[in-house]
């Protein structure tokens, strides 16, 4: 290659990398694979080396590729937290062995899985958890304590703990629980999470600690970054004593080496072993165990000289296309699902594929009867990656133009590439709907699974959620699946549900993007039914989390003529309208909204927020005439302004803090 020529691939290479880092850390959104990234920033890695007088400063190769965002508190960290050096064969991995054998006094190694999650930070003082944050850049991460409270393997208290101690995990979801949330997210019409590194950092990175909680994340602990205290000389020893702590560690995977060929040998029994893991892994890591000889090899920039990642290649299998079939779903989207002849993926036989939409079968060029590549995301959930060759005689896939269940006209979003079917009464639908009304998180109707729904639905004793609850117990016995006693539980269950409170009615209507911590807050900010139904979208809006689109989506779907139907026949049935809320001691901000702004010296916003919710008042995330405090710190910025402007009173710290103490003085007295 021509140095002209080198010079414009190594720009395009850092654009295109860059714009692939945005996307995967700060939008949780990768559009390419793991594997595709790994190899241009290969790619760029060696022109660099070639061609070093085109090399910049700010390369992709000379950073990690995260940055703190503006939503949390930024963090510095006193000890880089840094990335490794990637290796995609066993001759790469052999030559670091080599490099450090040639550098260092008969080395030791660790090898180790590689979870694939998102790197955070954990600091002690005394024991007691003070703070945690993610990576970041490596330099400042970014604040999320409280989130990461919500995980339950992270000890909050220490017991004979150092004075302090900062220690670096990997915060991962599950294979379980990613599987449980895709279900879910498909279910309420949302966009599937593509993977579980992705869905780990999305949850992590959320602004109300519930949604962290409802995910079910884990950790694993790997690193101590700082101790004060304790002396320590190998990983290994580190990896002991933070078990001893109570921390979960990597140790029941982990493994000492000495030679090229035991850590081959350990790299290829984990390959066959991660399938078996509860956890997703990428690859192996192996790190030279002693501090001092790790002191000794010292860092570039970016990577550490004495570890390196073996990335696992990505399993990819090619099939025959047989044909594709389409699922109508809660909401109406119409999704087209590949069938092919089955294979072996991550351990398990797949035989189908969802294929999203119109969109994504164009781009692909997808036609029945294709060979076609398929993987497993996330090594958990199929997708068709491309075509490898076009059946004889094969023409381009066209959705059809009516519900394949129902014949209605279908409709595209004009926002977005789902098809849809218009028609509320569609027997597809119906079933989704129910399914979901009736689940744990909604109505909570123990007993009615799909199976069950199915029969009523199929002896016409349902055509609408509302006619369940007109069921009788004759109706039931005259069923196969349901003995007398059965039917009696089924028909107390149902009618126990109509006292539930409102939030749960509003989550199991199946609103598009209205989860049950959505459905929550509306109902906190609006308590009965009829409140929420006369709210307009820039009432809805002020609501701290809720955007234009989630708040027009509440509006369109609750005017839409058949929710209001069967918002009717609810009611009619006797369902509870209003919003059983909690319980509230203390209400001295009751019908009081609060907006936090700045930097807050003697506490965090997070705990302030969390002072105005016990005592009964809202927090929100925009200052606007129904606003009635505005506390500032420093550094407040437009939301100052913007009070002021429209002279709503404003608190400094001091006097929000006097607040809070009045009451309690006058309680104590």
């Amino acid at each position: 290659m021509d140095e002209m020529t080198a010079k414009q691939r190594m720009s395009e290479l850092r654009q295109l990398l860059e714009q692939y880092n945005e996307q995967y850390y700060m939008q949780e959104n990768p559009t390419v694979s793991d594997y595709e990234y790994d190899m241009l920033m290969r790619e760029l890695e060696t022109l660099e080396q070639q061609f070093p007088q085109y090399a910049t400063g700010d390369s992709p190769t000379k950073h990690v590729g995260g940055t703190a965002s503006r939503t949390f508190e930024k963090v510095p960290h006193a000890v880089q937290m840094m990335s490794l050096q990637d290796v995609f064969s066993y001759e790469e991995m052999d030559a670091f062995v080599r490099r450090c054998q040639e550098q260092l006094q008969e080395p030791e190694f660790i090898v180790e899985p590689k979870i694939d999650g998102l790197s955070v930070s954990l600091e002690y003082v005394n024991g007691v958890l003070t703070r945690g944050s993610t990576r970041g850049d490596g330099f400042v991460g970014e604040d999320v304590t409280a989130n990461l409270r919500t995980i339950s393997n992270i000890p909050q208290q220490l017991t004979n703990a150092p004075a302090f101690l900062e220690v670096r995990g990997e915060v991962y979801m599950s294979r379980k629980s990613f599987a449980a949330l895709v279900e879910q997210q498909e279910l309420n019409g949302e966009t599937p999470a593509k993977n579980p590194r992705n869905a780990a950092s999305g949850s992590l990175r959320q602004k109300n600690a519930a949604v962290t909680a409802s995910r079910s994340l884990d950790i694993w602990i790997f690193n101590i970054q700082q101790v004060e205290g304790i002396t320590l000389r190998s990983h290994l020893e580190s990896l002991e004593y933070l078990e001893s702590l109570g921390f979960p560690t990597v140790i029941p995977h982990s493994g000492k080496c000495h030679t090229a060929e035991e850590i081959r040998d350990r790299i290829a029994a984990i390959g066959e072993e991660r399938g078996g893991y509860a956890y997703d892994t990428d690859g192996v890591v192996v790190k030279v165990d002693s501090f001092a000889q790790r002191e000794e090899m010292g860092a570039t920039s970016k990577v550490p000289k004495w570890a390196a990642a073996f990335k696992f290649p990505p399993e990819e299998k090619e099939t025959t296309l047989c044909d594709i079939l389409l699922s109508v779903g809660r909401t109406g989207v119409i999704t087209p699902v590949a069938i092919f002849d089955p294979v072996q993926l991550a351990g398990t036989e797949v035989a189908r594929a969802t294929l999203h939409n119109q969109d994504f079968i164009t781009e692909r060029d997808i036609r029945l009867g294709d060979t076609i590549v398929v993987r497993k995301a996330g090594e958990i959930i199929p997708e068709v990656l491309r075509v490898a060759a076009h059946a004889a005689d094969s023409s381009p896939y066209v959705l059809p133009e009516t519900c394949p269940v129902c014949d209605t006209p279908a409709v595209r979003d004009a926002d977005e590439a789902a098809l849809r079917c218009p028609n509320p009464d569609c027997p597809a639908q119906l079933m989704k709907r129910m399914i979901h009304f009736v689940s744990k998180d909604a109505m909570n109707i123990d007993g009615l699974g799909p199976q069950n729904l199915a029969a009523l639905q199929e002896e016409g004793l349902v055509r609408s959620v509302a006619d369940l609850y007109h069921l009788t117990q004759a109706d039931l016995t005259g069923l196969e699946r349901f003995a007398e006693k059965s039917a009696d539980n089924m028909v107390r269950a149902i009618d126990a549900s109509r006292e539930n409170s409102l939030d749960r009615l509003i989550f199991a209507l199946g609103i598009r993007g209205i989860g049950s911590r959505a459905a929550k807050l509306l109902c906190e900010r609006f308590s009965t039914m009829d409140a929420l139904l006369a709210a307009t979208a820039e009432e809805i809006q002020e609501i701290d989390g809720f955007g234009a689109t989630m708040a027009e989506s509440v509006v369109t779907a609750l005017a839409e003529p058949h929710m209001r139907q069967l918002i009717d026949h609810l009611r009619e049935a006797g369902c509870n309208m209003t919003y059983h809320g909690t319980t509230v001691e203390d209400t001295r901000f009751v019908g009081m909204t609060f907006v936090l702004t700045g930097t807050l010296s003697t506490m965090k916003r997070s705990e302030a927020k969390e002072l105005i919710l016990r005592y009964g008042g809202k927090v929100s995330g925009s200052v606007s005439k129904k606003t009635s405090f505005v506390v500032a710190g420093e550094a407040a910025g437009s939301k100052l302004d913007k009070a002021n402007e429209l002279g709503i009173p404003v608190l400094s710290e001091e006097e929000f803090r006097n607040k809070i103490q009045e009451r309690i003085d006058i309680n104590e007295n």
